[in-house]
């Protein structure tokens, strides 16, 4: 069995402000290195990226939280002559009360062996402190975004719901057809990375392959599921404009996070009013034509505010449910 090249990684830079109004960043010490660096770890068996930074974070600091914008990964090479990649989000500390820790497994505490000391330090303070260069890239971007005032953002979360049955096969009406083994796993591994971004609120359209892609998530944070008759496929062919609004209202409503399960025809008009926010230098990152989301795929609108003006989006980044087992691809065929 060959060893993959690249070890994948994910971690946080959590940020607060103190009572001097200073920013500060939460460092971890490992006595194995002897060194200061970024709460961070490994991926497990079928996870995300995403779902793994809040993780190693809880386990390695004890503070639970969610993540914010994305910031510069590095990469590094490790011992063996691999190559490591190590992702990372600034991430703020989840208040009290948060219904999106529901739908995380419980932290297990680092041993003393690998983390014995966690601190909060001034900003300019974690720079002398870090042990390694290639830590610095991320802190420099937090930096920036902290002078321009853009570092404390929320997340609208756009979802194309998960693999569904073929509209071939199905005669029981578009409003009634049903997710396939593999998109049931879908929804359910989507709790994980909705959670990751601080959900409390979930919004469907109510045709039941957006229903049944959110519910998982729903019901492990203890909420019922929104529905908008508006962002159904008929619906929006006859009247998109009540798409975009439902949309626009949510950007400005500056919620802790939002899901919002829709349909593939709707996705465009979603995509056109989210421009509108969007500086175009961020906008290139997504794709300009159909399709814009896969099945199970999320568009994470990263929504900040300055003083006195209007929202802006920050960054967007796209996520997917971890691969399917192969049994549950096979099960789809029959």
């Amino acid at each position: 069995m060959s060893v993959p090249r690249t070890q994948y990684a994910a971690g946080t830079l959590v940020w607060r402000v103190n009572d001097r109004k200073k920013l500060e960043v939460l460092l971890v010490h490992r006595p194995r290195y002897d060194d200061w660096s970024w709460p961070k770890g490994k991926l497990d068996n079928g996870e995300t990226l995403a779902a793994c930074a809040v993780r190693e974070t809880a386990e390695e600091t004890g503070v639970a939280v969610v993540l914010g914008q994305p910031l510069p990964k590095v990469s590094y090479r490790i011992s063996d002559g691999r190559r490591k990649e190590v992702h990372y989000w600034a991430a703020h500390t989840a208040p009290p009360g948060d219904l999106s820790l529901r739908g995380r497994p419980l932290a297990v505490p680092a041993s003393e062996r690998e983390i014995d000391d966690v601190r909060w330090v001034e900003a300019k303070d974690a720079r002398r402190l870090l042990t390694h260069d290639h830590d610095r890239e991320p802190l420099g971007m937090l930096l920036d975004q902290w002078k321009d005032e853009r570092l404390s953002t929320w997340a609208l979360i756009v979802v194309r719901h998960a693999r569904a049955r073929k509209r071939t096969v199905w005669k029981g009406g578009e409003s009634t057809r049903p997710l396939t083994a593999v998109g049931e796993a879908q929804a359910q591994r989507l709790v994980p990375l909705l959670s990751a971004y601080g959900v409390d609120r979930v919004v469907s359209s109510p045709w039941r392959r957006c229903v049944d892609t959110v519910t998982p998530y729903a019901d492990a944070i203890g909420v019922e599921v929104e529905l908008h008759p508006e962002i159904t496929e008929d619906a929006h062919r006859e009247k998109p404009k009540r798409a975009r609004q439902l949309l626009d209202a949510e950007v400005k409503q500056r919620a802790p996070g939002v899901a919002i399960c829709t349909h593939r025809p709707v996705l465009p008009t979603f995509m056109d009013q989210i421009a509108i926010n969007t500086p175009n230098r961020i906008m290139k990152q997504v794709p300009e034509s159909d399709p814009w989301l896969k099945t199970s795929e999320m568009l994470v609108v990263h929504v900040g505010r300055r003083p006195g003006r209007a929202a802006v989006v920050v960054a967007l980044e796209k996520h997917r449910a971890p691969t399917y087992k192969e049994e549950l691809t096979a099960a789809d065929r029959t």
